[in-house]
């Protein structure tokens, strides 16, 4: 395998986590560097700058391939819209900059979102369909594709969605949790996606890094279901009766940002890419909860 001196940010998140843990067991021999918010700050530019080109410096004296996961996001969706110059450093910004760093001497894996298209569709979005987001944290997203693309070098951005994982905060843990503390819970049915585990996402990431694809590409897990669906299976795994997960709208939750009513992205261009599809995700959801399992024990 060639060498690769890996930097991966948002080092201190569900999917940043996962990365650590896939490239440790996957890539022994590689360098990893990680930026968590305490490294690194999304906000600062020139900040940025810097740390990048140390790594870059570092990296060149070892003769490895430089490879930056950009796993780091401002993912608050709500607060996003009352936020949104910040929300645009970090989603918007920050990519370009980083872009910019590694032009001509290191390749960019960005993660981006569903949250880029209206979620107003009825078949899985392709990666050429026509972007129109409806909230500050999709345009802000929208705003890091396309300063990367602007850039015009070494990249490829992996847009994903409804990611979760054994760690952090995310819908799966938190439907465990609710299993223990209440007798029903009320989950909305309108919404539809594609639940995506952050480990089979890192893996992904790791193997389109490790390919020549640029542009832009869709990740997640195979199939989709409703965050209902989700819950009542989470419910079932959890060795609960899923009959005591409700269906609802999202009317009956109202929130800041408009959730989009379906997310399913169309995963062509990653198979055209010669890359692994990601599993199913209801068998995803399984592995996760499992490995949930095992933590606790």
């Amino acid at each position: 395998m060639t060498p690769t001196s890996w930097l991966v940010t948002g080092a201190g998140g569900q999917l940043g986590t996962d990365l650590q843990t896939v490239l440790a067991a996957e890539r022994p021999g590689d360098p990893v560097t990680v930026f968590g918010r305490a490294q690194l700050d999304l906000t600062d530019e020139a900040q940025l700058r810097a740390r990048v080109r140390d790594w870059l410096e570092r990296a060149r004296t070892t003769g490895a391939r430089p490879v930056v996961v950009n796993a780091a996001a401002y993912t608050a969706v709500d607060a996003a819209e009352d936020d949104e110059a910040t929300a645009l450093l970090v989603n918007g910004a920050a990519p370009g900059w980083l872009a910019e760093e590694l032009a001509g001497r290191g390749r960019l894996v960005h993660v981006s979102t569903d949250y880029v298209f209206a979620g107003t569709a009825s078949t899985p979005y392709r990666v050429d369909d026509e972007p129109a987001p409806r909230t500050a944290y999709g345009r802000t997203k929208l705003a890091g594709e396309r300063a990367i693309a602007a850039v015009d070098d070494d990249a490829v951005v992996v847009r994903t969605s409804w990611v979760h994982a054994a760690h952090g905060n995310n819908f799966v843990r938190t439907m465990l949790r609710l299993e223990r503390e209440r007798d029903t819970v009320s989950v909305v049915d309108d919404q539809t996606g594609s639940p995506t585990w952050a480990a089979d996402l890192a893996r992904g990431l790791i193997e389109a890094a490790l390919t020549p694809a640029t542009g832009l590409l869709h990740a997640t897990n195979g199939g989709s279901t409703t965050w209902f669906g989700l819950a009542r299976l989470v419910f079932q795994l959890a060795g609960a009766d899923p009959e005591r997960v409700r269906p609802t709208t999202t009317d009956a939750f109202p929130s800041r940002a408009v959730r989009p009513a379906y997310s399913v992205l169309d995963p062509a261009a990653w198979a055209a890419a010669g890359l692994t599809p990601l599993p199913p995700w209801a068998a995803s959801v399984r592995a996760c909860v499992d490995r949930l399992g095992a933590l606790r024990d």
